[in-house]
């Protein structure tokens, strides 16, 4: 099977604003939105316009270089006070993704290594940032799918949980870029994609997301992934992540935690594959990693469709932690850490 390049492009740079997928619509319609400003950016994040790590860690970075270049022609308080002002709104947008917060420091670091210039000279640099770090992820992921393409036997049925594709970063994708790369490689490979309750990414985005680029998928409820395991028809699981801790711990959508423990009674391997600036040296363990709750209507239904009493009692964590005792090995641009802990994450940072 000949596989090209993804042909799903979710961020974009056009006339100077940058436009992003509406995910919201998906798979019903495809279109754009364009956003001017890094209010609307943080809006966009905080609305799930764009979501995956990667792809919001890149949203936050143009959203401050468009506040940079919305208050160019200001003076340098007014230039200052906005652009904090960006950065705040930003880092706000979502707690879980560490992504974003490596993003926002690499954007404040060039403003702060420049911050005697002129407004108009920090909004170009900053804008070259931006378009650096979109560059960046899109290289990091086809590394990361080459390392991880060697996992993936001829033939294997690989099962994701979530959308870890083209969507959820600015090209190939981390879990889905290694079944792209595996395919690339010349293997014969299938995937069956998880529902991903509460929000559906699966069965919305991952399952959208391989048909358009002709790549089998079969979509499955979420509870049906261990009865498949346990009759042979899973032969690994790749997912990608929001957060991993120093100790190799992984948060990524809320059911991750289930598949892994699934794959470990049925003697198959459980894979990550996320970019560094997804591994966070600053949190010991995924005890202290935030986990986002949101609106209770995304269990109570869906769109305008409502299955649940109104005012029933619900609980909406939207991610979880999977152990590093479950992670068969991780996959990153640097290569692949097999079982992880918290010697190897320092070895894996420090050859950085």
């Amino acid at each position: 099977m000949s596989v090209p390049k993804s042909t799903v492009e979710t961020l974009r740079w056009r006339d100077g604003r940058l436009e992003m997928i509406d995910q919201r619509a998906l798979p019903s319609e495809l279109h754009y939105l364009r956003f001017d400003s890094a209010m609307a950016v943080a809006d966009g994040i905080r609305s799930m316009v764009v979501r995956g790590a990667p792809a919001i860690g890149c949203a936050a970075a143009y959203g401050i270089a468009l506040e940079g270049l919305r208050l160019r022609h200001t003076t340098v308080s007014e230039f200052n006070a906005g652009l904090e002002a960006g950065f705040e709104a930003l880092a706000a947008s979502r707690p879980t993704a560490v992504n974003l917060f490596w993003a926002l420091a690499r954007m404040r670091g060039i403003w702060q290594r420049v911050s005697g210039d002129s407004p108009e000279h920090i909004a170009s640099l900053l804008l070259a940032e931006a378009h650096a770090i979109y560059a960046a992820d899109i290289e990091a992921n086809r590394r990361m799918g080459q390392h991880g393409a060697a996992l993936i036997q001829d033939g294997a049925r690989v099962l994701t949980h979530c959308n870890a594709g083209a969507l959820a970063t600015a090209g190939h994708g981390t879990a889905l870029g290694v079944i792209r790369s595996a395919i690339e490689a010349g293997k014969k490979v299938s995937v069956v994609a998880n529902e991903t309750r509460p929000f559906l990414q699966g069965a919305r985005l991952t399952a959208w997301e391989l048909a358009q680029d002709g790549i089998p998928v079969t979509l499955i409820a979420d509870n049906a992934a261990g009865f498949l395991m346990s009759r042979g028809e899973i032969d690994a699981i790749v997912v990608g992540a929001d957060r991993i801790a120093a100790n190799g711990d992984v948060a990524n959508k809320i059911g991750t935690y289930a598949v892994a423990v699934l794959a470990q009674r049925h003697c198959l391997p459980f894979y990550v594959a996320a970019p560094l600036s997804t591994i966070d040296a600053g949190i010991a363990s995924g005890a202290d990693i935030p986990i986002e709750e949101r609106d209770a209507d995304e269990i109570r239904g869906y769109g305008t469709m409502r299955w649940a009493p109104p005012r029933i009692a619900v609980r909406n964590p939207v991610f979880d932690i999977t152990p590093a005792a479950l992670v068969t090995a991780l996959i990153t641009e640097k290569g692949v850490v097999a079982a992880p802990d918290a010697a190897k994450i320092r070895q894996l940072l420090s050859a950085a």
